[in-house]
């Protein structure tokens, strides 16, 4: 019933596709692209050359003759990577600290909630500039480790409200009167009737990853180019390169609106997806 409502939602399932094949491209890096992100071109011709139609650079060079293409898919790959791991790491986190506070109530309720509550004060902007200043030079591993764990404070208040919605329907009280244990209440009520807002949250922790990751890069917070390219901090080596005309002193428009452009597009069918899916799964908006 949640697939056909899904697929009867045009824009929904364009955004998945395209999305789809966005990450597919990024996954298959290594394929798609033989040469490493770093690669040099060192012929004058071919520096900062402007996007052509003829192989070896389709989409241009950078300053130093780098392929823009080849790098853009680098970074799409650990961008990837980093939102994939670390939303799993949010959603799985979160549902473990929301299932175990909505369950047993009292002190632990207490004391997880009010950690959450301190996670969730902190701006993110802040949590980058501590952490990169703690933890430099950062790292993919690093990176979706800090944002996974402080997005799950998120995920947990989500999880546990819906949680203690559920524990107050007949079907839950009717298995603790047959004496079900709380495993079994768990897994056999509890967790199948809360996938919709684990669906929803785990798709919106991707989306959050993408813009923090690539906002605190852009301030040079966040991952350098050097050690690995991302979507982010491409865009930002540009900027902070000097944009301007094809010359040796400014690079081309083509050097971050290549990257610039999957950024937007990624973050807007994860938006798409996400209302797509919040409007599928809520029981308010069914017929």
């Amino acid at each position: 019933m949640t697939l056909r409502r899904v697929v009867s939602q045009p824009v929904t399932v364009a955004a998945l596709l395209m999305l789809g094949a966005i990450f597919t491209a990024g996954a298959l890096a290594n394929r798609i692209v033989p040469q490493r992100w770093n690669d040099l071109n060192l012929s004058a011709q071919w520096q900062n050359h402007p996007p052509t139609a003829a192989w070896p650079h389709l989409m241009g060079t950078d300053n130093i003759g780098r392929d823009v293409l080849v790098r853009t898919i680098w970074g799409l790959h650990y961008t990837e990577t980093s939102a994939l791991l670390g939303a799993l790491l949010a959603t799985v986190a979160g549902l473990c600290i929301g299932a175990l506070a909505a369950f047993y109530g009292g002190w632990l309720d207490a004391a997880l909630m009010r950690l959450a509550d301190l996670a969730a004060t902190f701006p993110v902007i802040v949590v980058m500039i501590i952490v990169f200043f703690f933890l430099e030079p950062l790292t993919v591993a690093k990176t979706t480790l800090i944002l996974g764990l402080y997005l799950s404070s998120f995920v947990a208040r989500a999880v546990r409200a819906r949680f203690l919605s559920l524990g107050k329907e007949e079907f839950v009280e009717a298995a603790r009167a047959l004496g079900a244990s709380n495993a079994r209440i768990l897994a056999r009520h509890l967790l199948p009737n809360a996938a919709g807002t684990l669906v929803v949250a785990a798709t919106a922790m991707v989306g959050q990853i993408v813009l923090v990751e690539a906002t605190a890069e852009f301030f040079g917070l966040g991952i350098s180019s050097l050690l690995r390219p991302t979507l982010g901090n491409l865009v930002a080596e540009a900027a902070s390169t000097g944009i301007g005309a094809n010359n040796q002193l400014g690079l081309g428009w083509w050097v971050w609106a290549t990257p610039a452009t999957l950024l937007v597009a990624i973050l807007v069918c994860v938006n798409l997806v996400g209302d797509g899916l919040t409007e599928a799964l809520d029981p308010r908006t069914r017929r």
